[in-house]
């Protein structure tokens, strides 16, 4: 591929910056400060699918900055796997701040303004990551998503929110700081830092040991990002978040900068040839495979929604590491694949969550039975990315994980297809009572057994009707004192609650009441929930057609030398 000078990159990065300055300025403002983060979220997606065909062509937009630090340019380049994570966050930057209206309104949520200002510093830090150039940009950008993103995770201000804020610097920073360790190493071994597709070349006359060294650096602190077990329990803590910042923890930004990050390590740094030279392949996807069985038995001890969700997310992030470490062609693609998959299937749950949340402020599982009657259109539609994350045909899940299954193949292990079989199945059993239960079943009928018992993982119904208390701390949900009711007061019309909605613990006496689709909550949040189980659609109907997979198989054939 060849290099283009252009403004992009650095016009993608920088909107959202501008955007957080018009934020602030119209904090009096609300029905302002909420379209100007609509109108730089628009603006942002446009500059970044304006590059699209260009990477597509063999041309990548580039923008130098000049000197970073000695022996390193700032420079901001758009290459094909740049822009699938690009792309991602800055599309679902745009239907999550439409989903945040809708949701901080109707739970009438303090300190707005601080928390758009800080989804847009979020975001550009997010893509910041995508179009870094090399290690070190990466790792600025990747830092300042960590500060951009802590807000957000101790956004309810309680002590439960500061505790988990605490402990998602304490773990993100460690990592950031041991990946730092690891580019300075290579830098010192190689003499650059930079990506370069199939891999730096000078690394093929390093060590074999430093080599090894410097992977397990990387890949061990972008890990924490990633989730990798067992750096991961930062994860199901920050839920205490708001649902819209749990999205942009799971499905936009913070966990996908880390797999980006491992991508960035096995793809442009070390490359295929020289991991498997290291023999450091396998032993990542045994982490991977291990992380992806372990995570999905966990969640099925949650009876929190959100805590499940965190756990199946824990799971799902090691479908990409896994299909990075296989190193097959067929794997590669599966793997990147699952970054937009899981994206738009695992937003589509937590908004659902989120809508729950606001409507009925019902966050336990135990609690929602028949719950369908009262939100039919939300539990449709999460029921449908449920059927995706288990790897149905017809939704996204299915074809990355076809993918990877087809690449565990190639590569000669096939007991990583038994892994991913075994995890479909578990994702059915967690998934699948929560939708039958939604829209089969009444309070008066319902067998309240879990699937598992026992203290592990928090609150759970036993057997004989009683629960296992939570430990302080274990319930992962929006503890804000707004929850106890009451609109903002310019929430739109169409999503005010009534009453006797206004309720703790599941369904009212009588159990829930029927609404008709579309009137159970305001379609700020009923319409970014459609466009996300509909992104989830598309893909695994037609793949190519929603650009992703076109972006995917110009990366493999540079980095593998295949041609698809």
């Amino acid at each position: 591929m060849s290099t283009v000078s252009s403004v992009l990159p650095l016009a993608a990065v920088g909107t959202p910056i501008v955007g957080i300055v018009a934020i602030i300025a119209s904090h009096r403002y609300p029905d302002v400060r909420e379209g100007a983060t609509i109108l730089t979220a628009v603006t942002t997606l446009a500059f970044v699918a304006s590059m699209v065909p260009t990477a597509l062509a063999g041309n990548v937009p580039t923008a130098d900055l000049g000197p970073f630090v000695p022996g390193v340019q700032f420079v901001l380049r758009a290459d094909p796997l740049g822009m699938i994570f690009g792309l991602l966050a800055s599309f679902l930057w745009l239907v999550t701040s439409f989903y945040s209206i809708g949701y901080m309104r109707g739970l009438d949520e303090h300190a707005q303004t601080r928390y758009y200002a800080a989804f847009a510093g979020s975001i550009a830090s997010a893509v910041g990551v995508a179009f870094a150039s090399n290690l070190i940009i990466l790792y600025v950008f990747y830092e300042l998503l960590t500060v951009a993103t802590y807000p957000l995770v101790a956004h309810d201000e309680t002590e439960e929110a500061r505790n988990a804020g605490r402990k998602y610097l304490a773990y993100t920073f460690g990592g950031g700081v041991t990946a730092l360790a690891g580019t300075a190493l290579l830098y010192v071994a190689t003499g650059t830092i930079s990506f370069s597709p199939g891999g730096i070349a000078e690394l093929g006359t390093v060590d074999p040991l430093m080599g090894q060294v410097i992977f397990a650096l990387l890949v061990g602190g972008f890990g924490v990002k990633a989730a990798l077990m067992p750096v991961h329990s930062w994860l199901p803590d920050a839920m205490v978040a708001p649902t819209p910042v749990s999205g942009l923890l799971h499905a936009v930004a913070v966990v996908k900068s880390g797999v980006f990050a491992i991508a960035r390590v096995v793809l442009d740094v070390f490359g295929p040839v020289q991991m498997s030279d290291l023999g450091v392949g396998l032993p990542l996807a045994i982490v991977a495979g291990l992380t992806i069985v372990t995570a999905s038995v966990i969640a099925l001890r949650q009876d929190n929604l959100k805590r499940r969700l965190a756990y199946s997310t824990i799971s799902q992030l090691s479908y990409i590491v896994l299909g990075l470490a296989l190193l097959s062609p067929a794997a590669m693609v599966g793997g990147l694949l699952h970054i937009p998959a899981h994206a738009f299937m695992k937003l589509t749950l937590f908004f659902a969550a989120g809508a729950i949340h606001v409507e009925t402020h019902t966050d336990d599982i135990s609690n929602m039975v028949g719950i369908g009657r009262r939100m039919p259109l939300t539990m449709i539609a999460f029921g449908i990315a449920s059927m995706g994350m288990a790897g149905l045909p017809l939704l996204a899940g299915f074809v990355s994980k076809w993918y990877l299954l087809i690449g565990s193949v190639d590569a000669g292990h096939t007991i990583f297809v038994l892994v991913l079989l075994t995890s479909g199945l578990l994702n059915i059993a967690y998934f699948w009572p929560i939708v039958y239960q939604a829209f089969f079943q009444t309070p008066a009928t319902s067998d309240a057994k879990p699937v598992i018992e026992g203290p592990l993982g928090g609150s759970l119904a036993r057997a004989d009707g009683g629960t296992v208390p939570p430990k302080d701390g274990a319930y992962a949900v929006d503890r804000n004192p707004s929850d106890l009711g009451g609109d903002g007061p310019d929430f739109e019309t169409e999503g005010e609650h009534t009453a006797n909605e206004y309720h703790h613990g599941g369904p009212p006496a009588g159990g829930w009441e029927w609404h008709p689709f579309g009137t159970e909550s305001t379609w700020f949040m009923l319409g970014p929930i459609l466009v996300a189980v509909g992104g989830a659609v598309v893909l695994g109907i037609d793949p190519q057609g929603a650009i992703f997979l076109d972006l995917i198989h110009a990366v493999v054939s540079e980095v593998a030398g295949v041609t698809f």
